[in-house]
């Protein structure tokens, strides 16, 4: 079986400043239920929520029976599926309620061979925001409150932050570890 190109991605947050952004590669063929497991892992997030994948104004995701809206089953779509040549992006969405909105945008293709042949997180800068801490909308608004001990909500946000939590470190080396002990549903 001939192999498959791999994909350099370009993941960034939307409507936050200064960007909170991704660099991974991951198999062209990588199914996208997994693309979402590497997007957890490699932005910080904790797979509480729903989510779903966005192009060209179709909604990809596992669909339930209490979906009210056209949704196309991506449980056996692969990433090239929806990302075909650089430059091409679609949209990552997650945690619907606080409507965190993520650009994925296909930087690289790696002709076969070349590349990593597994998810890896290749570069980023800032740390994920805290879930359920109300989206790109008020997440600004926590950062404030937290670098104000004088500020009335002060003690309140702590609660809503894990102890030591400073959003401009990003530990790349804990994500890879993390990535590695994994496995990944690729299409050939």
């Amino acid at each position: 079986m001939a192999e498959t190109p791999n994909y350099q991605l370009y993941i960034s947050l939307n409507h936050i400043k200064p960007p909170i952004w991704r660099r991974i590669s991951v198999p062209s063929g990588l199914l996208l239920p997994d693309l979402h497991i590497v997007i957890q892992i490699c932005m910080g997030w904790t797979n509480a929520h729903l989510h779903q994948f966005v192009k060209d104004s179709v909604f990809y995701a596992e669909p339930s029976p209490f979906d009210d809206f056209p949704l196309t089953d991506y449980r056996k779509m692969p990433v090239r599926d929806l990302l075909q040549a650089e430059g091409d992006h679609i949209t990552y969405e997650y945690d619907l309620g606080d409507g965190w909105e993520h650009e994925v945008r296909l930087e690289t293709i790696f002709p076969p061979g070349e590349g990593p042949d597994k998810p890896a997180c290749l570069a980023g800068a800032r740390a994920c925001p805290p879930e359920d801490s109300g989206g790109p909308w008020r997440y600004p608004h926590l950062l404030h409150v937290l670098a104000d001990p004088h500020h009335e909500e002060h003690e309140d946000m702590l609660g809503w932050v894990e102890e030591g939590f400073d959003p401009e470190e990003f530990d790349i080396q804990a994500v890879n570890a993390f990535l590695r002990r994994r496995k990944f549903k690729v299409a050939r």
